[in-house]
C-alpha cells in the first residue's frame, strides 16, 4: 500500500534516518520525530497510517506514548509498531499491554521484518475488511450465555441454507477453546499451531486445502487453543493476517470471540460486516452487555452492524426482551426460547441442535436467525 504516510519515532538520528529510507524506498511517505512529545504533535496534527516507535526515548516513556495515543480520537486506532533495541520479555510485555500492536527487536533482520510488518497491518483497514468472505463475530459480556453453541449453529445453518457456499469458524475464545467440544473436533491442528508457522504458508490456498470440515456441521474449523497454557503462547500478531486469508478463501468466516474484550478481539470486531451480541436474561449480565455496548459505541461500532440475540440458556426466570432492550440500549433481534436439555443433550452428542430436534422452535429460530443474519451483513457490505 504504497504512499501511505508513516511516523518514525526515534531519538537517535541516524537510527531514525535509516529506518525512514528503508520505508521510504518501499513507497511510503515518511514523517520524522525525534522526541515522544514531538511524535504526539505530529501523529495528531497529521494523523499518519502507521506509528513506529522506538520506546526507549528518554522525555517519554514509549508505554506513556502509546497508551496517549490510544486514548485520543485522533490516533486511538493507528497501528503501532516498537521497534527496539530492549529485547527484554518484560519490556515487550510491557509495551504490548500499553497499547503496541507488534513489537520488533533491533537486529540485522529488523528492516524486513518492519517493512512486512507494516504492509500487514495496513492491510487490516476498513476498507480491506470489506473484501473477501463476509465477517461475522460472535461476542458476549459473560460466560454461560451460550455463545459458542450459538456460533457453531448459527454456522450450520447458514451452510445448510447456502450448500454452495465455504464457511469456516475460528475459535478465538481464550484462553482455552470451546467449540471443539461442541462438534466433536479431536484434531491437533489449532489456532495455536497456525499462527506457529511462518506467514508464507498460511495463505488462502492453505486454507482452503488443509482444514478439517465438520461433516454433520457442513463448516470448516479451525480449533481454539486446547488448554490455557498453550493459549498464552499464542503469537497474537498472526491473527490479523490469518483472518485475511480465510477471507479470500471462504465466503462466510464466523469468529468466535466469548466473553473476549481485548486489543486482540477488538479490531475483529470493529471490521467484522456484523456483530453478533450474545445476553442471557439474568440482570446482571443484561447491565455487563450495557457496559460493552457503550464501550463499543464509544470506539465508533454503530447499532446497524450489530445484531443481538437474547438467549435463554438457564432457565425461565429473569428478565424479558423489552426489559433487557431498556437496559441496554439497544434492539434485541432475536429471543432465543428456554431448551432445557435438549440444547446440553445435542452438544454432548456433537449434534446441531436443528439435525438433534428439527421440530424444537428454537431450531426454527436458529434457521431463521441465520437468514437474518446474512441477510443483514450483505446489506451493511453493500453500503
Amino acid at each position: 500500500m504504497a504512499g501511505n504516510k508513516i511516523l518514525v519515532v526515534d531519538a537517535d538520528t541516524a537510527s531514525r534516518n535509516f529506518v525512514a529510507a528503508a520505508l521510504q524506498k518501499a513507497g511510503y511517505q515518511i514523517l520524522q520525530a525525534a522526541s515522544g512529545k514531538e511524535g504526539l504533535i505530529v501523529a495528531w496534527r497529521d494523523r499518519p497510517e502507521v506509528i513506529v516507535v522506538d520506546p526507549v526515548i528518554a522525555d517519554l516513556k514509549g508505554e506513556d506514548l502509546a497508551a496517549r495515543l490510544r486514548s485520543d480520537v485522533r490516533t486511538s486506532k493507528i497501528p503501532l509498531i516498537a521497534l527496539s533495541s530492549d529485547a527484554q520479555p518484560a519490556r515487550s510485555r510491557s509495551c504490548m499491554d500499553a497499547g503496541f500492536n507488534e513489537y520488533l527487536i533491533k537486529t540485522a533482520q529488523a528492516v524486513p521484518a518492519l517493512i512486512e510488518t507494516v504492509g500487514r497491518l495496513l492491510g487490516n483497514t476498513a476498507a480491506a475488511a470489506k473484501e473477501g468472505g463476509l465477517q461475522i463475530a460472535f461476542l458476549s459480556a459473560k460466560g454461560g450465555t451460550g455463545t459458542s453453541s450459538l456460533c457453531a449453529n448459527i454456522a450450520m445453518n447458514i451452510a445448510h441454507n447456502q450448500p454452495e457456499a465455504r464457511v469456516v469458524v475460528v475459535d478465538l475464545v481464550l484462553p482455552i477453546g470451546s467449540i471443539a467440544e461442541i462438534v466433536g473436533y479431536e484434531g491437533n491442528q489449532n489456532l495455536v499451531t497456525i499462527c506457529d508457522l511462518p506467514a508464507t504458508e498460511t495463505g488462502p490456498d492453505f486454507f482452503r486445502d488443509s482444514l478439517t470440515e465438520m461433516a454433520a456441521w457442513k463448516f470448516h474449523l479451525i480449533a481454539g487453543s486446547p488448554d490455557p497454557e498453550r493459549g498464552n503462547e499464542l503469537k497474537v500478531g498472526r491473527i490479523g493476517d490469518i483472518i485475511r486469508a480465510l477471507k479470500e478463501a471462504y465466503d462466510f468466516v464466523l469468529i468466535d470471540l466469548g466473553r473476549s474484550l481485548s486489543r486482540i478481539s477488538l479490531p475483529l470486531i470493529e471490521h467484522a460486516d456484523l456483530i453478533a451480541m450474545i445476553v442471557s436474561t439474568d440482570l446482571s449480565t443484561v447491565r455487563l452487555t450495557k457496559t460493552v455496548w457503550d464501550y463499543l459505541q464509544s470506539k465508533g461500532v454503530h447499532s446497524t452492524a450489530v445484531y443481538t440475540i437474547l438467549n435463554r440458556a438457564v432457565g425461565l426466570e429473569g428478565l424479558t426482551k423489552v426489559e433487557a432492550e431498556k437496559i441496554i440500549g439497544i434492539e434485541i433481534k432475536t429471543a432465543v426460547p428456554y431448551l432445557g436439555g435438549n440444547f446440553a443433550l445435542a452438544n454432548n452428542q456433537h449434534q446441531p441442535l436443528t439435525f438433534k430436534f428439527p421440530n424444537d422452535t428454537a431450531s426454527i429460530i436458529l434457521k431463521e436467525t441465520a437468514q437474518q443474519m446474512v441477510a443483514l451483513a450483505r446489506h451493511l457490505r453493500a453500503d
